[in-house]
Order: structure tokens, then sequence, then C-alpha cells
């Protein structure tokens, strides 16, 4: 059973964190946090999450402005805060040195939280994440996408048809992607809405478009793994640029996944880590 644990992130802000960890028995080994992309939730991790945790402590961590954590109106939604937000989970519940596991935004804040503090963090998965800017016109085109999403959406089946299979951005109909937006999604009295303000999201991706990562990536000290599928965002020949700027670095890729990886293939996303997860894991 998957238990909630509230911990206390930076300025206050409360942390809804999930423990996947089985019980009665106690796994053993170092702990490890999973951490989601923006716009997802904990509950994403939950095939990975269930895997983990019958051998090693896993908790997978609601971001601020995710899920059931806070969503502070004024933020701060800096990549400060989200790192700290990272840090006082590892601390609070007693998982370093942990091996770290993200998804795009999470993997450049697990990354990030890496190469600051190094002592808290025993290996590390990135999950198709870049290290490169994406610049301006990446943010207008977030602008202009969040203006296009028909909120709210009549039932939850219409938001994940929407996402699913009438999104503009989609090249061709991804059910996977519907079923990962649905799980955003709360009712309202007028319908059904997203769990998180767009405006909070895309005041979080402003803090890291427009600005290169490599410099923190090359800070990185345990051994990383990093993971694209064949159709993500994180083109090929940067990630086997990534790998070569880590001290540690390693690489694998999943033909036929797209951005959402451990989500929509989460089979082959588990075999693709787990030579990796199975060495730092048992080190």
């Amino acid at each position: 059973m998957v238990r909630r644990i509230d911990v206390t992130g930076a300025d206050g802000v409360r942390l809804a964190a999930w423990d996947f960890t089985e019980r009665p028995a106690t796994p053993t080994g170092p702990g490890v946090l999973l951490l989601h992309g923006l716009m997802g939730r904990a509950a994403h991790w939950a095939p990975a999450a269930r895997r983990l945790a019958t051998r090693h402590r896993t908790i997978a961590l609601d971001q601020r402005g995710h899920g059931q954590s806070d969503k502070p109106a004024a933020g701060p939604f800096t990549r400060e805060a989200y790192v700290a937000d990272a840090i006082a989970a590892v601390e609070q519940l007693g998982l370093g040195p942990v091996t770290l596991v993200g998804h795009s935004m999470g993997a450049l804040t697990a990354w990030q939280l890496a190469a600051e503090r190094p002592d808290l963090v025993h290996a590390l998965v990135i999950c198709d994440m870049r290290a490169s800017a994406l610049g301006a016109a990446s943010q207008r085109e977030w602008q202009d996408w969040f203006r296009r999403w028909p909120v709210p959406f009549p039932s939850l089946d219409a938001a994940r048809r929407w996402f699913g299979e009438l999104d503009p951005w989609l090249e061709r109909p991804n059910p996977a992607r519907g079923a990962f937006f649905a799980e955003t999604m709360t009712e309202h009295p007028d319908g059904w809405r997203p769990v998180f303000d767009p405006a909070q999201m895309l005041t979080s991706r402003e803090t890291w478009v427009h600005d290169a990562h490599w410099d923190s990536l090359a800070q990185v000290r345990c051994p990383t793994l990093v993971v694209r599928g064949l159709d993500g965002e994180l083109g090929r020949a940067e990630a086997q640029e990534m790998v070569r700027v880590l001290p540690h670095g390693a690489y694998a890729e999943i033909p036929d996944a797209g951005h959402l990886l451990h989500y929509e293939h989460a089979e082959a996303w588990w075999e693709a880590v787990t030579p990796f997860l199975t060495g730092v894991l048992t080190a």
C-alpha cells in the first residue's frame, strides 16, 4: 500500500511524498527518489516505483505546483526552489545517499542536486532531458499551446481524447499520452481542469529554457545513466555528448518511445535501466 508522507520544502512549502516501499518487509540498500517532469505527478512513476520498492525504499515526490503538493500563488518556481525541495525530501526522509531517477524537468532537478550536494547522491538516471538551451521560441510555443487547451473538459474521457487524439501538437494518435494527461485532471463544478496552474508551469519552464546546463552536468560525480526514447525530445547526438561530459556516464535508448518513455513504454524502460540500477543499487 502506498503511503503519503508530507515533507516541508523550501520556504515552508508542503510537499506530498509517496512511499511505495512494501511492508511489512523492510527493504535494504540505499533509497530511491523519483522526480516527475513538468505537469507530471508522482503517480506517473507507479509501475517503476512498485518494482523498485520490492528491494529498496522508494519514494516518488509531487514537486511544488504539481499533484497534491502546495501550489503557492507567489511561488517561487525557480530552479533553486525545486532543487532545495528535493534536498529537503532526501534529508527529511533519510534517503541519502540516494539514487535519483528524474524525467524531463525532474531530471534537471536531479542532476543539479547531484552537482550541488554530491554527499547526498549515490547514482542518477536522466530520462529525456536536454542540457542545451531551448530558447525563447520554445517558450512562446508552449504559451500558445496552453491557450489552445479547451478547458474545462466536459468529462475525463474528453480530456483523454483531446490529449491523445485531437491536440494540434500530436503528429499521430497517442493513447498513452492521453492517459498521462488524464491523470493530471481534477473535477470542478464546471468540468475537468488540470490539477496544476498552467501559468505556474510556464513560470517554472521559464527558469531553464533560456540557459544551457552543461556546466552543472559536468559537476555530477556519481554514476549516471542517460536514457532517451528514439522519438523523444533528447536527440541521440546530444545524449551521447551528455554521456561524454559526465565523468561517469552511461547511455540507454528505447526504440519506439517518445518523451514520456517511462510511462508509454514502462516495460521497455525498465529493461533499459535495470542493468544500471542493479549495478548501482547493489554496490
